[in-house]
Protein backbone atom coordinates (compact mmCIF):
# COMPACT_ATOMS: atom_id res chain seq x y z
CA UNK A 1 0.00 0.00 0.00
CA UNK A 2 1.44 3.57 -0.31
CA UNK A 3 2.12 5.50 1.79
CA UNK A 4 0.04 8.20 0.83
CA UNK A 5 -2.71 9.14 3.04
CA UNK A 6 -5.14 9.61 0.02
CA UNK A 7 -4.27 6.53 -1.64
CA UNK A 8 -6.25 4.77 0.58
CA UNK A 9 -9.52 6.67 -0.77
CA UNK A 10 -11.03 3.70 -2.40
CA UNK A 11 -13.63 4.76 -4.67
CA UNK A 12 -15.92 1.86 -3.97
CA UNK A 13 -15.55 2.90 -0.10
CA UNK A 14 -16.00 6.59 -0.82
CA UNK A 15 -19.49 6.10 -2.25
CA UNK A 16 -20.59 4.16 0.43
CA UNK A 17 -19.30 6.96 2.69
CA UNK A 18 -21.43 9.15 0.31
CA UNK A 19 -24.23 7.05 0.18
CA UNK A 20 -24.66 6.94 4.12
CA UNK A 21 -23.76 10.89 4.89
CA UNK A 22 -26.19 12.11 1.88
CA UNK A 23 -28.77 13.37 4.32
CA UNK A 24 -26.35 13.72 7.72
CA UNK A 25 -27.05 17.31 8.70
CA UNK A 26 -23.64 19.00 10.33
CA UNK A 27 -22.69 17.99 14.44
CA UNK A 28 -22.43 20.85 16.35
CA UNK A 29 -19.00 20.60 16.87
CA UNK A 30 -18.98 21.39 12.59
CA UNK A 31 -21.25 24.08 13.37
CA UNK A 32 -19.22 25.57 16.06
CA UNK A 33 -16.14 25.40 14.05
CA UNK A 34 -17.27 26.74 10.59
CA UNK A 35 -18.63 29.68 12.49
CA UNK A 36 -15.27 30.69 14.54
CA UNK A 37 -13.69 29.87 11.15
CA UNK A 38 -15.68 32.39 9.24
CA UNK A 39 -15.44 35.24 11.49
CA UNK A 40 -11.74 34.19 11.53
CA UNK A 41 -11.02 34.52 7.94
CA UNK A 42 -13.63 37.82 7.41
CA UNK A 43 -11.61 39.71 9.81
CA UNK A 44 -8.04 38.39 8.31
CA UNK A 45 -9.01 39.62 5.02
CA UNK A 46 -9.66 43.08 6.39
CA UNK A 47 -6.25 43.43 7.75
CA UNK A 48 -5.01 41.97 4.59
CA UNK A 49 -6.88 44.25 2.75
CA UNK A 50 -5.56 47.07 4.74
CA UNK A 51 -2.08 46.62 4.63
CA UNK A 52 -1.95 45.30 1.27
CA UNK A 53 -2.45 49.29 0.52
CA UNK A 54 -0.03 50.27 1.93
CA UNK A 55 2.43 47.84 1.82
CA UNK A 56 6.34 48.82 0.72
CA UNK A 57 8.09 46.12 -0.23
CA UNK A 58 6.96 43.76 -3.20
CA UNK A 59 8.02 39.90 -1.79
CA UNK A 60 5.86 41.24 1.28
CA UNK A 61 2.96 41.88 -0.59
CA UNK A 62 2.78 38.92 -2.84
CA UNK A 63 3.31 37.07 0.66
CA UNK A 64 -0.17 38.71 2.29
CA UNK A 65 -1.56 38.78 -1.85
CA UNK A 66 -1.45 35.15 -1.01
CA UNK A 67 -2.76 34.75 2.04
CA UNK A 68 -5.64 37.18 1.05
CA UNK A 69 -6.75 34.95 -1.68
CA UNK A 70 -6.36 31.91 0.63
CA UNK A 71 -8.72 33.44 3.10
CA UNK A 72 -11.49 34.63 0.43
CA UNK A 73 -11.19 31.12 -0.55
CA UNK A 74 -12.03 29.06 2.76
CA UNK A 75 -14.69 31.89 2.87
CA UNK A 76 -16.03 31.27 -0.38
CA UNK A 77 -16.13 27.45 0.42
CA UNK A 78 -17.68 28.20 3.93
CA UNK A 79 -20.61 30.09 1.86
CA UNK A 80 -21.23 27.21 -0.32
CA UNK A 81 -21.91 25.01 2.87
CA UNK A 82 -23.72 27.12 4.71
CA UNK A 83 -25.99 27.37 1.08
CA UNK A 84 -26.45 24.03 0.98
CA UNK A 85 -27.35 23.51 4.35
CA UNK A 86 -29.90 26.66 4.53
CA UNK A 87 -27.81 27.94 7.12
CA UNK A 88 -27.86 32.09 7.94
CA UNK A 89 -24.25 33.00 7.00
CA UNK A 90 -23.02 34.68 9.13
CA UNK A 91 -22.35 39.01 9.50
CA UNK A 92 -18.28 38.62 10.48
CA UNK A 93 -16.28 41.37 8.98
CA UNK A 94 -15.95 42.97 5.70
CA UNK A 95 -15.55 46.31 3.81
CA UNK A 96 -17.75 48.43 6.61
CA UNK A 97 -14.48 47.24 8.80
CA UNK A 98 -11.65 48.50 6.58
CA UNK A 99 -11.18 52.61 7.01
CA UNK A 100 -9.76 52.92 2.81
CA UNK A 101 -6.76 54.84 2.43
CA UNK A 102 -5.84 55.21 6.18
CA UNK A 103 -1.98 55.35 6.74
CA UNK A 104 -0.53 52.49 7.65
CA UNK A 105 -0.69 51.12 11.90
CA UNK A 106 2.17 48.73 11.54
CA UNK A 107 5.59 48.06 9.10
CA UNK A 108 5.77 45.65 6.77
CA UNK A 109 8.23 43.29 8.87
CA UNK A 110 5.62 43.19 11.69
CA UNK A 111 2.78 41.73 9.19
CA UNK A 112 5.48 39.16 8.33
CA UNK A 113 5.29 38.01 12.12
CA UNK A 114 1.33 38.62 12.10
CA UNK A 115 0.66 36.24 9.86
CA UNK A 116 3.21 33.72 11.11
CA UNK A 117 2.05 34.26 14.69
CA UNK A 118 -1.64 33.94 13.41
CA UNK A 119 -0.92 30.95 11.05
CA UNK A 120 0.59 28.98 14.01
CA UNK A 121 -2.69 29.17 16.14
CA UNK A 122 -5.08 28.23 12.81
CA UNK A 123 -2.53 25.09 12.76
CA UNK A 124 -3.63 24.44 16.08
CA UNK A 125 -7.08 25.12 15.50
CA UNK A 126 -7.67 23.18 12.18
CA UNK A 127 -6.10 20.46 13.31
CA UNK A 128 -9.02 20.37 16.37
CA UNK A 129 -11.75 21.38 13.55
CA UNK A 130 -10.71 18.41 11.87
CA UNK A 131 -10.34 15.94 14.47
CA UNK A 132 -13.88 16.66 15.49
CA UNK A 133 -15.36 16.15 12.23
CA UNK A 134 -17.09 13.47 10.34
CA UNK A 135 -18.95 14.35 7.33
CA UNK A 136 -16.75 14.11 4.50
CA UNK A 137 -17.16 17.51 2.80
CA UNK A 138 -16.40 19.18 6.03
CA UNK A 139 -13.72 16.42 7.04
CA UNK A 140 -12.06 17.77 3.31
CA UNK A 141 -12.76 21.27 3.81
CA UNK A 142 -10.51 21.52 7.14
CA UNK A 143 -8.07 19.47 5.87
CA UNK A 144 -7.80 21.75 2.74
CA UNK A 145 -7.67 24.86 5.33
CA UNK A 146 -5.15 23.01 7.26
CA UNK A 147 -2.87 22.68 4.16
CA UNK A 148 -3.46 26.16 3.21
CA UNK A 149 -1.81 27.28 6.64
CA UNK A 150 0.61 25.16 6.29
CA UNK A 151 2.14 26.72 2.96
CA UNK A 152 1.20 30.33 4.86
CA UNK A 153 3.51 29.60 8.03
CA UNK A 154 6.33 28.27 6.00
CA UNK A 155 6.28 31.08 3.07
CA UNK A 156 6.40 33.54 6.46
CA UNK A 157 9.04 31.37 7.81
CA UNK A 158 10.97 31.45 4.55
CA UNK A 159 10.56 35.46 4.22
CA UNK A 160 11.12 36.73 7.76
CA UNK A 161 14.49 34.74 7.29
CA UNK A 162 15.26 36.36 4.05
CA UNK A 163 14.38 39.89 5.46
CA UNK A 164 16.42 39.93 8.84
CA UNK A 165 13.79 38.90 11.31
CA UNK A 166 15.22 36.09 13.54
CA UNK A 167 12.79 34.74 15.88
CA UNK A 168 13.89 30.99 15.87
CA UNK A 169 14.19 29.61 19.56
CA UNK A 170 17.15 29.67 20.84
CA UNK A 171 19.40 25.81 20.69
CA UNK A 172 20.42 23.39 23.28
CA UNK A 173 23.41 20.83 23.84
CA UNK A 174 22.13 17.60 22.02
CA UNK A 175 22.14 14.61 24.38
CA UNK A 176 25.29 12.29 24.65
CA UNK A 177 23.60 9.22 26.30
CA UNK A 178 20.55 8.31 27.80
CA UNK A 179 19.36 9.10 31.27
CA UNK A 180 16.45 8.26 33.85
CA UNK A 181 15.16 10.52 36.16
CA UNK A 182 15.87 8.90 39.41
CA UNK A 183 15.19 12.30 41.57
CA UNK A 184 11.91 14.16 42.50
CA UNK A 185 13.86 17.40 42.04
CA UNK A 186 13.34 17.12 38.19
CA UNK A 187 9.95 18.23 38.63
CA UNK A 188 10.09 20.63 41.89
CA UNK A 189 12.42 22.57 44.13
CA UNK A 190 15.70 21.42 45.92
CA UNK A 191 17.76 23.53 48.15
CA UNK A 192 16.51 26.36 46.39
CA UNK A 193 17.02 25.73 43.28
CA UNK A 194 15.39 24.18 40.24
CA UNK A 195 16.85 22.17 37.72
CA UNK A 196 17.87 23.75 34.02
CA UNK A 197 14.80 23.87 31.59
CA UNK A 198 13.51 21.01 29.23
CA UNK A 199 13.25 21.67 25.23
CA UNK A 200 9.46 21.62 25.78
CA UNK A 201 9.68 23.90 28.46
CA UNK A 202 11.91 26.21 26.47
CA UNK A 203 9.43 25.50 23.48
CA UNK A 204 6.53 26.64 25.22
CA UNK A 205 7.99 29.70 26.67
CA UNK A 206 9.01 30.98 23.75
CA UNK A 207 5.46 30.90 21.90
CA UNK A 208 3.81 32.42 24.76
CA UNK A 209 6.45 35.25 24.45
CA UNK A 210 5.98 35.47 21.01
CA UNK A 211 1.77 35.21 21.60
CA UNK A 212 2.06 38.48 24.27
CA UNK A 213 4.81 40.17 21.61
CA UNK A 214 2.11 40.06 18.78
CA UNK A 215 -0.84 40.88 21.65
CA UNK A 216 0.99 43.67 23.07
CA UNK A 217 1.90 45.50 19.66
CA UNK A 218 -1.41 45.25 18.30
CA UNK A 219 -2.99 46.54 21.37
CA UNK A 220 -0.57 49.32 21.52
CA UNK A 221 -1.26 50.27 17.97
CA UNK A 222 -5.39 49.66 18.29
CA UNK A 223 -5.00 51.99 21.39
CA UNK A 224 -3.92 55.11 19.51
CA UNK A 225 -6.78 54.90 16.88
CA UNK A 226 -10.00 53.43 18.57
CA UNK A 227 -12.63 56.35 18.68
CA UNK A 228 -14.10 55.46 22.11
CA UNK A 229 -11.98 56.59 25.17
CA UNK A 230 -13.02 53.61 27.22
CA UNK A 231 -11.76 51.31 24.08
CA UNK A 232 -8.43 53.17 24.09
CA UNK A 233 -8.16 52.62 27.54
CA UNK A 234 -9.24 48.66 27.04
CA UNK A 235 -6.14 48.04 24.78
CA UNK A 236 -3.82 50.27 26.99
CA UNK A 237 -4.61 47.87 29.79
CA UNK A 238 -4.17 44.97 27.56
CA UNK A 239 -1.28 46.21 26.34
CA UNK A 240 0.16 46.26 29.94
CA UNK A 241 -1.22 42.78 30.76
CA UNK A 242 0.55 41.50 27.78
CA UNK A 243 4.27 43.21 28.68
CA UNK A 244 3.85 41.78 32.30
CA UNK A 245 3.19 38.25 31.14
CA UNK A 246 6.22 38.64 28.56
CA UNK A 247 8.41 39.73 31.72
CA UNK A 248 7.25 36.58 33.93
CA UNK A 249 7.91 34.40 31.04
CA UNK A 250 11.51 35.74 30.05
CA UNK A 251 13.06 35.85 33.57
CA UNK A 252 12.74 31.63 33.44
CA UNK A 253 14.59 31.91 29.99
CA UNK A 254 17.25 34.58 31.39
CA UNK A 255 17.99 32.20 34.58
CA UNK A 256 19.04 29.49 32.35
CA UNK A 257 20.99 32.19 30.25
CA UNK A 258 18.74 31.87 27.14
CA UNK A 259 17.58 34.70 25.13
CA UNK A 260 14.21 36.16 25.28
CA UNK A 261 12.67 37.09 21.81
CA UNK A 262 12.35 40.79 21.26
CA UNK A 263 10.01 42.99 21.03
CA UNK A 264 7.80 44.31 18.04
CA UNK A 265 7.24 47.69 19.79
CA UNK A 266 9.24 49.58 17.09
CA UNK A 267 7.46 48.51 14.22
CA UNK A 268 4.23 50.73 14.99
CA UNK A 269 3.62 53.55 13.31
CA UNK A 270 2.66 57.00 14.99
CA UNK A 271 -0.78 56.91 13.32
CA UNK A 272 -3.63 58.35 14.46
CA UNK A 273 -6.00 57.58 12.46
CA UNK A 274 -7.93 54.43 12.59
CA UNK A 275 -7.70 51.02 9.99
CA UNK A 276 -10.28 49.40 11.01
CA UNK A 277 -13.97 49.73 13.00
CA UNK A 278 -13.30 49.58 16.67
CA UNK A 279 -15.80 46.34 16.61
CA UNK A 280 -13.10 44.64 14.95
CA UNK A 281 -10.07 45.47 16.82
CA UNK A 282 -11.95 44.77 19.87
CA UNK A 283 -13.35 41.46 18.73
CA UNK A 284 -9.41 40.32 17.22
CA UNK A 285 -8.63 41.34 21.14
CA UNK A 286 -10.89 38.63 22.08
CA UNK A 287 -9.22 36.41 19.68
CA UNK A 288 -5.89 37.80 20.60
CA UNK A 289 -7.11 36.47 24.30
CA UNK A 290 -8.41 33.47 23.02
CA UNK A 291 -5.29 31.96 21.76
CA UNK A 292 -3.26 33.05 24.65
CA UNK A 293 -5.25 31.29 27.10
CA UNK A 294 -5.49 28.07 24.53
CA UNK A 295 -1.79 28.28 23.60
CA UNK A 296 -0.81 28.10 27.91
CA UNK A 297 -3.36 25.19 28.53
CA UNK A 298 -1.18 23.21 25.78
CA UNK A 299 2.40 24.67 27.60
CA UNK A 300 0.69 23.01 31.24
CA UNK A 301 0.17 19.63 29.57
CA UNK A 302 3.91 19.51 28.32
CA UNK A 303 5.86 21.31 31.44
CA UNK A 304 6.81 19.34 34.37
CA UNK A 305 8.55 21.99 36.71
CA UNK A 306 5.91 23.02 39.79
CA UNK A 307 6.73 26.45 39.06
CA UNK A 308 6.07 26.89 35.68
CA UNK A 309 2.28 25.23 36.24
CA UNK A 310 2.21 28.03 39.31
CA UNK A 311 3.13 30.63 37.15
CA UNK A 312 0.84 29.60 33.66
CA UNK A 313 -2.62 29.36 36.68
CA UNK A 314 -2.20 32.77 37.60
CA UNK A 315 -1.02 33.93 34.09
CA UNK A 316 -4.24 32.27 32.53
CA UNK A 317 -6.29 34.45 35.49
CA UNK A 318 -5.00 37.77 34.53
CA UNK A 319 -5.86 36.76 30.37
CA UNK A 320 -9.33 35.51 31.69
CA UNK A 321 -10.06 38.47 33.58
CA UNK A 322 -8.94 40.78 31.01
CA UNK A 323 -11.26 39.02 28.11
CA UNK A 324 -14.13 38.90 30.44
CA UNK A 325 -13.96 42.66 30.11
CA UNK A 326 -13.71 42.66 26.86
CA UNK A 327 -16.68 40.07 26.25
CA UNK A 328 -18.89 42.75 28.14
CA UNK A 329 -17.60 45.51 26.03
CA UNK A 330 -18.42 43.93 22.73
CA UNK A 331 -21.78 42.68 24.16
CA UNK A 332 -22.45 46.22 25.46
CA UNK A 333 -22.24 47.50 21.92
CA UNK A 334 -24.24 44.75 20.22
CA UNK A 335 -21.41 43.39 18.44
CA UNK A 336 -21.39 39.57 19.54
CA UNK A 337 -23.05 37.58 16.98
CA UNK A 338 -24.59 34.97 18.65
CA UNK A 339 -22.77 31.22 17.81
CA UNK A 340 -24.48 28.13 17.26
CA UNK A 341 -26.22 26.42 20.22
CA UNK A 342 -28.48 23.79 21.29
CA UNK A 343 -32.30 24.42 21.57
CA UNK A 344 -33.28 25.70 24.95
CA UNK A 345 -35.80 22.93 25.21
CA UNK A 346 -37.55 24.18 28.71
CA UNK A 347 -38.24 27.53 27.06
CA UNK A 348 -39.93 25.89 23.55
CA UNK A 349 -41.79 24.06 26.18
CA UNK A 350 -43.31 27.08 28.17
CA UNK A 351 -43.71 28.84 24.54
CA UNK A 352 -46.21 25.48 23.41
CA UNK A 353 -47.98 25.55 26.73
CA UNK A 354 -48.93 28.82 26.43
CA UNK A 355 -49.70 28.78 22.38
CA UNK A 356 -51.74 25.65 23.38
CA UNK A 357 -53.61 27.90 26.65
CA UNK A 358 -54.67 30.50 24.24
CA UNK A 359 -52.46 33.15 25.89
Amino acid sequence: MESNTTSYRDKEVMEKVSEHQQNQKLISSELGDLFANYLGDSLSCCIFEHHLEVVKDDEIKEYLEFALKTAKKHLNKMEEIYEKENIAIPVGFGDQDVRRGSPRLFSDIFMIFYVVEMSRAALVTYGGALSSSYRQDIVDYFKMCLDDTVIIFEKGLHLMLLKGTNMVPPTIPYPKKVNFIERESFISMIAGKFRPLTALEIKHLQININTNILGKSLMLGFSQVASSEKLRKYFQQGAKVADTQIKQLGKYLISDNLPVPTSMDAHISDSTTAPFSDKLMLYHASLANTIGISNYGLAVSKMMRHDLHAIMGILIADIGKYANEGMNLIIGNGWLEEPPRAADRKKLSKEATNINSGE
